[in-house]
């Protein structure tokens, strides 16, 4: 689909590669790397296609390019079967610096289904080595916050209820803490289009992060919304683990990388982080062992 040809192209870009099979709808492409050089490059899926996938695409690269990079990514910030930006930013960003690098990520302009138009601008500094994670202890959750938006044609008011009904929501689970979900109208010229949604963050005692998040669409209710990132939240918080469903296939790539042993603790093993894996092995001299905790 578009945000997977785009992303091999800005791959390709990235270490002037060569790229065979590169059309929407190829059941098979051939592509050979060359060294990577880093620099300013422009990925555009031209559709509702997700910048975050891009970004998961292009990151594990220019952490070992040659120079320091900085990525023009555009298509859709918050789309659906994908991270949000807000995931992103809010929930990867910090977990996966742990590996001992930093990046920017600057969101210009919010795109949402079907037209996307947005644009996030990452830069980052390429390291010489990924230090090893240990994520086992989750700990106590110490807070919940959040942020509940609509952008474009919508009123704000969809917001306040999505909100609203999160809140309600996670109270009848945890009753003992503040739970703050900031309800906020895009700014017009920092959005593109008419789009809806809401993420919920946890944090625990031990600097963990997780999260559970929806999006609106025409025909569903604000509150259905809000519940359903709530009920995400609460499953993720439920099953001990260190990190989220959406976490979990987006760490194996950096542990793959990272010299040493990393250790993570998750809910049960989903089909994105089984298929990350078995490439990753492929590609990598790591191994990795899954064992079922107590």
């Amino acid at each position: 689909r578009p945000q997977h040809l785009s992303g091999l192209e800005i791959i390709r870009d990235l270490c002037e590669g060569k790229l065979e099979g590169g059309e929407i709808g190829s059941t098979e492409i051939t592509f050979t790397p060359g060294k990577i050089k880093g620099g300013t490059h422009i990925a555009d899926t031209k559709t509702a296609g997700s910048v975050c996938l891009l970004m998961q695409v292009a990151m594990p690269c220019v952490l070992f390019a040659a120079s320091p990079s900085e990525l023009h990514l555009k298509g859709g910030t918050n789309a659906e079967m994908a991270p949000q930006i807000d995931y992103t930013v809010m929930v990867f960003k910090p977990i996966v610096e742990k590996f001992n690098f930093t990046f920017n990520c600057d969101i210009k302009k919010r795109g949402y289904y079907p037209q996307g138009g947005g644009e996030v601008v990452v830069q980052m500094s390429p390291v010489k080595e990924l230090s090893p994670i240990n994520l086992t202890e989750r700990g106590t959750v110490t807070k919940i916050y959040g942020r509940a938006f609509v952008a474009g044609a919508l009123p704000i008011k969809l917001a306040k209820d999505m909100a609203a009904a999160a809140v309600r929501c996670i109270r009848k689970e945890i009753r003992d803490l503040y739970i703050n979900i900031q309800p906020v109208r895009e700014p017009d010229d920092q959005a593109f289009g008419t789009g809806s949604g809401i993420i919920v963050v946890a944090e625990t005692s031990t600097g963990c992060l997780l999260a559970g998040s929806s999006l609106g669409k025409r025909g569903k209710n604000s509150d259905k919304v809000g519940i359903e990132a709530a009920e995400i939240l609460l499953k993720n918080l439920k099953h001990g683990g260190t990190v989220d469903d959406s976490l979990q296939d987006q760490l194996i790539i950096f542990m793959a990388l990272a010299k040493g042993v990393s250790r993570v603790k998750s809910g049960p093993i989903t089909l994105h982080t089984q298929t990350a894996i078995h490439f990753a092995e492929q590609l990598t001299k790591a191994k990795f062992t899954v064992t079922k905790s107590e």
